[in-house]
């Protein structure tokens, strides 16, 4: 009798820990923080002291601006970041993590890889933006990635478990974080392009 009373409570602990909503990592969590941390300080950096003139400036017609660049990451920030609110509002549906293409490496990788090229959706191009300026936008920017930070920080949420099929890719919602700051790096990067080039003004 004793024996059989100690492997039904062994059974009642493993079906508890079975059911328990599975939390991030020590790793997960702190990597994704210092992820959004230091591409938060790389846009503010891309963007320190520039002048209107230095903001507008454009390569060509078809090129975007410094301030177009900021413009559109900060409509995507938030844009991205409803959509992992979104599907942390369902039932988890860890079924689906066989449709998952990417490591966590292995997205940030393809997103901050600026050789491929990709347009982006209507609804997050610089002019259809609701953000009359570059200071407006980065103003957002900073609110929405900061209740992003917060969250990570503080989140209990299963997050491994809520995945979403999307026609840009299949991710879970920590993977949809970590698009999140490699998306701002990726323009960053872009930024950093429309400086270098030789017309860019001096101020």
């Amino acid at each position: 009798m004793k024996t059989t009373g100690i492997l039904l409570i062994a059974l009642s602990i493993i079906t508890y820990k079975s059911n328990a909503q599975a939390t991030l990592t020590t790793t997960e969590r702190d990597y994704a923080i210092r992820s959004l941390a230091e591409t938060e300080a790389g846009v503010f950096a891309s963007v320190k002291d520039l002048s209107e003139a230095q903001l507008k400036f454009k390569a060509s017609a078809d090129k975007w601006s410094v301030e177009e660049c900021v413009k559109h990451i900060a409509t995507a920030e938030k844009a991205l970041w409803a959509m992992v609110e979104e599907s942390l509002k369902k039932p988890a549906n860890p079924d689906k993590r066989a449709e998952i293409k990417f490591t966590d490496a292995d997205l940030v990788k393809a997103v901050e890889d600026r050789s491929h090229r990709s347009k982006t959706f209507a609804a997050l191009e610089p002019a259809n933006s609701n953000y009359d300026s570059a200071a407006e936008a980065l103003a957002n920017f900073k609110q929405n990635r900061d209740k992003l930070i917060a969250f990570v920080k503080n989140t209990q949420d299963d997050l491994r478990n809520h995945v979403s099929v999307l026609p840009i890719g299949t991710y879970d919602a920590y993977q949809f974080i970590l698009l999140i700051s490699a998306h701002s790096n990726r323009h960053t990067q872009q930024i950093d392009g429309v400086k270098a080039n030789a017309r860019f003004p001096k101020k």
